[in-house]
């Protein structure tokens, strides 16, 4: 089993994921910024063209980042990051979705149509007079999870699980591409700073992240 590994907040999902469960898989690195990712051999594997994708034993090849930790999870269940009751796993799922639809897709695309443009305009459609209110959506999301957070630990309450490392991996990224969580937002800011205390935040970090200043 390999995961084919770039720089970037969604291959830092799953290698956080991985670390925190305490699994080793081979790397296989895709040139995200040349490109190597939007072509042929890796779209032979993964027509999306996205990374991180997974390849098993049998040449069975795993893409979208909730669909890879949900493969990892059930085959190594402990410690548990999506759940151990049927109850748990669909608040993970629930959460997971919830934070990409109002702050981690919002987030990305903003950095995509604006300081990423060069990188991903020759790649997919971009639409940078969107970018700005992009940004605003997901700034809108942090505010509105913020005051839902007051109490807990992390999203599904006392239990780190997946949705805490998908955000975990997009905020990270996005405080050095000019999409900071505000300092008033206290109960995120206490949130990050016990994600920033896991062994998993700064080992998940690619090699690249330190020339690029970006914290993928």
């Amino acid at each position: 089993m390999k995961l084919y590994n770039s720089l970037g907040p969604n291959p830092r999902m799953v290698r956080m994921f991985l670390n925190e469960k305490g699994i080793e898989v081979g790397l296989e690195e895709i040139d995200l910024m040349g490109g190597e990712n939007r072509r042929a051999p890796y779209t032979d594997k993964n027509p999306g063209g996205q990374l991180p994708a997974l390849e098993l034993d049998d040449g069975t090849v795993i893409a979208e980042t909730t669909a890879i930790c949900e493969y990892i999870e059930e085959n190594n269940p402990s410690p548990a990051l999506v759940g151990t009751t049927p109850e748990e796993r669909a608040e993970t799922r629930m959460w997971t979705r919830r934070l990409d639809s109002a702050i981690c897709e919002p987030m990305g695309n903003g950095f995509r149509f604006s300081e990423g443009l060069a990188i991903f305009q020759e790649r997919l459609r971009c639409i940078p007079q969107a970018a700005d209110d992009l940004k605003a959506v997901a700034q809108d999301g942090i505010q509105w999870l913020d005051a839902l957070m007051a109490g807990k630990q992390f999203i599904c309450g006392d239990r780190l699980t997946m949705a805490d490392v998908r955000l975990y991996a997009f905020v990270d990224f996005g405080a050095c591409v000019g999409q900071p969580i505000p300092a008033e937002c206290s109960n995120l800011q206490a949130w990050i700073a016990r994600m920033n205390e896991r062994p998993s935040a700064e080992t998940s970090l690619h090699p690249a992240a330190a020339a690029t200043g970006m914290r993928g």
